[in-house]
Order: structure tokens, then C-alpha cells, then sequence
């Protein structure tokens, strides 16, 4: 890779804004073995310092070196600089100087240096490593498996090199040329429980979670306190519906590390693991984790007001910002009304949502302002802002909208069995209703199959489109595609294939026009589908949704129901990844609901 395409793609990045933002999923830990500051790394630049031809060069490379070693990273990077304004193709300071930008946050600055490094040095192979893993760390994974394939080729049977480049494959479904390396390196390294850990997170992407364990086992055989292994073991547990199993693992997993990053990690899958056995109130205590900054996806908010620390809002001025993915804004605005009756008739509230929601949400709830955030990722990093509001000293304290779910949603029983909590255009739902039953008199169902986000582990999360097969087929129904993003080639399949007719509605965008997709899903008869943006948009809206999870999903809070939408019927496999059965039962279902 030329360093210009990575400087290119690293600026891109940083102006990028996020329209519909990732939630944060409780997962496995893959991590990039290595570090650029460790004792070893450390020790590799000083023999390269001791081969310097100029010796006052050298005493000060050796100065910046041991700064590193301090953790005095200002002071090296200032000695670095030092060396560069005397002779700016020294490689070497390049490297001290990329090194010590990376661990105090400028990963951008760092990535130029690592570059200029890369081009500079003789020794291509431990820059591209330190390059890739910086590159893994800032979801750049297409760069990072190049940088990690160039640091395999220098070092072909180094441990750390076929780990990282197999993390790297993996996270881009690549799963079987991550086997592949993993093969080769275990063949020589057999004793490494790290190799192991990470061939068994391939096997849960593949979606068998019951060949991971085996090798999860082999690694904790290895090293039984291998804190990644525990908590990767517990993840491949929870895929198989032993949530009580997956969190002693994990909480076992929270003892045995001390790496700062993975212990956040582990406390967010805690979180979760405790609402699916649906000790709710101890989950969401838990469930702060998913700001902590240590975690990759976490959004920082830029909110220049003080954050509410539970107090009583009667008669406040409140700014709520939604948080996290489409779909989570949606479930978590089920806490609107009660958060108005907290504030009662003299507070005021101020709601900051996705742009896509604004129409929908200021008609849903009149009395409140209704603004839009602004989400950008910079440098690996999520930042949401509130950039349309005004006048902030109007506000007594600020909240993610999440911070309510332990005030008001602290346990089951704590959900309302309200019918809707949003209001869909009626003009434009009698529209859409029109519409459809221009297509005959058999019921309507609306199909969703997947999510746009589906990179590493999370596309085990859906059926594959050719086991819809049955559902499709089911007579005495017209199929109505609710599936946003690019579904043109499942549609001709289904055609082709099946022999069914998918009708697209014309005229509507269904990712961008939000407000006339929810008034669609209030025109449909039924919704079938996985968890996503529209799912939850037709659950707000009080449509009939019968929704495909995952066993062990958090949100259905330890039951077999969906507390969200009490509307909701559930179809779950008993362990992640058999979803034939499952959509057999639902074209089942169907049959019956059709036939009456």
C-alpha cells in the first residue's frame, strides 16, 4: 500500500459524517497482538540506535527511547521532532516519533509517521505491524490486514504476525484465509493459547458456536487465565443459550485481566449478559459501560452542559440526546412519555434525535423541541454533537436517553403495555393503504432480512436470505419489501428461485424517508423480521411485528416476549446460527394466520 492511499483514507475518515450509527453489541475481544511501547519493541529500536552512524544522533534517539519506556510521550515525541528538523529522513525518529503520537491519542499525526517510517527503514516489518495494529485499532481493516500481511511476510513465522492478520480476515469475512493462517502457525507454534482463542472467535463468526468451544478450551487448557479466552468462551456460551454459563465465564474473565480496554469490554458484555437473564436493574447499572471511551464504538458526546446524575427533574429544562444506532433511538424513545411526566406540566424538554426522525418524533410528541444531532467519526472515534441547538443556558442538566432505563425501566414489569409511542402521517398511512389493496385482498406482510451493518460477527445475527424460502412461499399473501439498503438481488432471487414476487413500493426511499416508511408499516398487516431500524420504527408505531432474535439478545430482557413492544411475537433457535427451524415455524405461523 502506497502511503498516500493511507493518509488519503485516513483524512477521508476523519470528515466523515455517520447517518445511522452502529450500536454498541456486546462481543468477542479481538485484539491485535503486540505493542509498539513493549519491552521487546523497545529493545529493537535501541539496537537499531546503537548502528547509527552519527553518534549524537544516536545518544538522542537512546533519550527518546527510554521517554517511551518512561511513558514520558511528550518528551519523546519532542526529542523526536528535535532530530527531524536536523535531518527529516531519519527513519528512526520517524518510528519514535509515530509511537509516541499513537499513545497520546493522535492517531491521524500517527499514521503520517508511521508512514514516513515505513518508507524510510530498511526493516519494512516491525513499522507495517505497529502500522496495522493502529489501523485495527481505528476500524481501518482493510489497511490493517495489508500492513499485517507485509509483517508476516518479513517475519512468516512469528506468532503475532499470523494472530494479527488472521483478526484482521476475520473482521472482513475472510474467515476461511484467517483458517488458513492460523493453520500454518499453529502446525508450528502448538503451545500458543493466543492462536487458539482466535481460531475459535473464527469459528462463532462462522456461526458455530459449538465448535469454538473447543478450541476456547485448548487455550484456557494453555493458559487458564487467559482473560480474552474466558470472555470469548463466554460469548460463544451465550450463542448456545447458556446465559447463566457465559456470565460466570465472564465475570471470571473481568478477574483475570488487567488490561484497561478488554475490562470495559468485559463489563459492557456483563451488562448485557445480566438483562438477558433478566436481573434488569443490575444490567443497567452495568450498562453505563457503553460510554466509557475505551471502547471502540462508544460515542463521545461534545454536550457543553452538565449531565443529569439522577435527580428530580419536576419543573426542569431538559436536553435529551438519543444515543447509539437508528434502531436503539427508536426502542429507547418507548421512555418519552414517562420522561414528560417526570418533568411535568412547568418542565420543558428538548429532544435531539437522527435528522431521519425529526418529522416523525415533533409529531408524536407537539409539545417538545425536537432537534438533530450531529454524529461524525474522526479517527476511529464516534463524536455526536447538538450543533442546531441554541440558548444553552436554558438547560438545568443534560442526558443520553439511555440514562433513564434504570429509572424507569427497572424491571420487567416496569414496561407499559402501551400499544404505540409514536404517531405515523394518517394521511400518508391511508395513502399506503390504498396503495396496497390495489394488489388484491390477501393480507399484506412486510419483509425485512437484514441490517446494513453486517461486517465480522454481527452477520450471524440473520437467517440467510435462502432459508426465507418457506415463508416466501406461503399462499394467500402479497410479500411487501420494508428492506432498506441494496436488496435487488435477493428480490430477483426470490423470483427466480421461489417464484414469489417481492413488491417494491414505489416512491419512497426506505432508508432515507423514514416518516412515510413508518406511515407504510402502519399500512402493512403484518411485519416479519429481524431487529433493525424499520422493525423497531413499525413496533413504535403499534404495527403487528413478529420479530427474529438471536437466543440470548439482551433486549428481550430474560423473557420470551419483546417488553419493547408488547405487540410483538418472538421467534428465536435454541442456539445461534439454526435458523432453519425457525423459519420453518414462522411460514407456519403464517399458514395458520392466513388460513384464520
Amino acid at each position: 500500500m502506497s502511503s498516500k492511499s493511507a493518509l488519503e483514507a485516513s483524512a477521508a475518515m476523519a470528515q466523515t459524517d455517520v447517518t445511522g450509527a452502529v450500536p454498541i453489541q456486546p462481543g468477542q475481544i479481538i485484539t491485535a497482538m503486540g505493542d509498539s511501547a513493549s519491552a521487546e519493541a523497545l529493545e529493537r529500536l535501541k539496537r537499531s540506535a546503537q548502528q547509527m552512524k552519527n553518534a549524537e544522533n544516536g545518544k538522542i534517539i537512546a533519550q527518546a527511547i527510554e521517554a517511551v519506556h518512561k511513558q514520558d510521550f511528550a518528551k519523546a515525541d519532542k526529542l523526536a521532532l528535535k532530530l527531524l528538523k536536523k535531518d527529516e529522513q531519519l527513519g528512526l525518529a520517524w518510528h519514535i516519533l509515530a509511537i509516541a503520537r499513537e499513545k497520546q491519542g493522535d492517531f491521524a499525526s500517527s499514521l503520517n509517521c508511521y508512514e514516513a517510517a515505513l518508507s524510510l527503514l530498511p526493516d519494512h516489518g516491525p513499522v507495517a505491524g505497529d502500522l496495522g495494529r493502529l489501523a485495527f485499532r481505528m476500524n481501518m481493516v482493510e489497511f490493517a490486514a495489508k500492513f499485517f500481511a507485509h509483517f508476516r511476510l518479513a517475519r512468516p513465522n512469528d506468532v503475532e504476525g499470523a494472530n494479527n492478520l488472521a483478526c484482521a480476515l476475520r473482521e472482513l469475512n475472510r474467515e476461511a484465509e484467517a483458517i488458513d493462517v492460523l493453520k500454518v502457525a499453529l502446525a508450528i507454534h502448538p503451545e500458543s493459547a493466543g492462536l487458539w482463542n482466535t481460531l475459535g472467535t473464527i469459528l462463532c463468526n462462522m456461526g458455530d458456536p459449538a465448535g469454538s468451544l473447543v478450541f476456547f478450551d485448548e487455550a484456557l487448557r494453555l493458559a487458564p487465565t487467559h482473560s480474552k479466552a474466558l470472555h470469548n468462551r463466554a460469548y460463544a456460551k451465550a450463542d448456545l443459550g447458556d446465559i447463566a454459563g457465559a456470565l460466570v465465564d465472564g465475570e471470571a474473565a473481568m478477574q483475570s485481566s488487567s488490561d484497561p480496554i478488554d475490562l470495559v469490554v468485559m463489563e459492557f458484555a456483563r451488562a448485557t449478559l445480566l438483562l438477558a437473564l433478566g436481573r434488569v436493574a443490575e444490567g443497567w447499572q452495568a450498562y453505563e459501560a457503553r460510554f466509557f471511551p475505551e471502547i471502540a464504538d462508544a460515542p463521545l458526546f461534545h454536550i457543553p452542559a452538565a449531565r443529569w446524575a439522577g435527580e428530580d427533574l419536576k419543573g426542569k429544562t431538559v436536553l435529551v440526546v438519543a444515543e447509539q444506532g437508528l434502531g436503539d433511538e427508536v426502542m429507547f424513545s418507548n421512555m418519552l412519555p414517562d420522561i414528560l411526566e417526570m418533568l411535568g406540566p412547568d418542565g420543558k424538554m428538548t429532544l435531539v434525535v437522527e435528522h431521519r426522525l425529526k418529522s416523525l418524533i415533533e409529531r408524536s410528541y407537539p409539545g417538545v423541541e425536537v432537534s438533530a444531532h450531529r454524529t461524525m467519526k474522526h479517527e476511529g472515534r464516534v463524536y455526536r454533537t447538538a450543533p442546531y441547538v441554541q440558548d444553552w443556558d436554558r438547560f438545568d442538566c443534560w442526558a443520553p436517553l439511555g440514562d433513564f432505563l434504570r429509572h424507569l425501566r427497572n424491571t420487567v414489569e416496569a414496561f407499559p403495555n402501551r400499544k404505540s409511542f409514536l404517531t405515523p402521517d394518517p394521511e400518508r398511512v391511508a395513502y399506503w393503504k390504498a396503495e396496497l389493496d390495489k394488489l388484491g385482498p390477501s393480507p399484506k406482510v412486510g419483509l425485512l432480512w437484514k441490517s446494513l451493518s453486517l461486517k465480522g460477527d454481527r452477520a450471524r445475527q440473520f437467517s440467510p436470505f435462502q432459508l426465507w424460502e418457506p415463508v416466501l412461499k406461503t399462499p394467500g399473501v402479497t410479500l411487501v419489501n420494508l428492506q432498506y439498503g441494496d436488496c435487488e438481488e435477493e428480490i430477483a432471487l426470490a423470483k427466480e428461485r421461489f417464484g414469489v414476487e417481492i413488491w417494491n413500493p414505489p416512491g419512497i426511499d426506505l432508508k432515507q424517508d423514514l416518516d412515510d416508511l413508518t406511515a407504510l408499516c402502519g399500512a402493512v398487516d403484518l411485519i416479519i423480521g429481524f431487529s433493525n431500524a424499520t422493525t423497531n420504527l413499525a413496533g413504535a408505531v403499534g404495527a403487528p411485528i413478529w420479530m427474529l432474535t438471536a437466543p440470548a439478545v439482551w433486549t428481550k430482557l430474560g423473557t420470551d416476549a419483546y417488553p419493547w413492544y408488547p405487540q410483538a411475537r418472538v421467534f428465536s433457535p435454541p442456539e445461534l446460527g439454526q435458523w432453519a427451524p425457525v423459519m420453518a415455524e414462522v411460514a407456519q405461523a403464517l399458514r395458520e394466520k392466513v388460513a384464520g
